[in-house]
């Protein structure tokens, strides 16, 4: 299968664990050694209106896609908050089993 970035960003990010929405595809990440894709990345919603910034970004790795569809793309992923850097929207990404 070949799809392109410009594919892909059209394509919305659904997290398979909870059914909750990611976002769509921003970017890529490229190994340019062996020209393969080693990961996806979703930028993170902004925070009202976009003024205080973002939340964090979501680096998803290729193993950890399920599916890739015509509309949207699933992910086993879990995202824990810590409780001592909740305040600076520090997340940790667990994958499912």
């Amino acid at each position: 299968m070949s799809c392109r970035l410009t594919e892909l960003r059209h394509k919305e990010v659904i997290n398979s664990c909870d059914g909750s929405r990611l976002g769509f595809v921003d970017d890529l990440e490229v190994d340019t050694k062996s020209s393969n894709v080693v990961a996806i990345i979703v930028y993170g919603r902004p925070r009202f209106f976009g003024i205080f910034g973002r939340t964090s970004d979501f680096i998803i790795p290729w193993d950890n896609i399920c599916l890739v569809g015509e509309d949207t793309i699933l992910v086993d992923f879990k995202v824990q908050k810590t409780t001592s850097n909740a305040k600076k929207g520090n997340k940790f990404v667990t994958f499912c089993n």
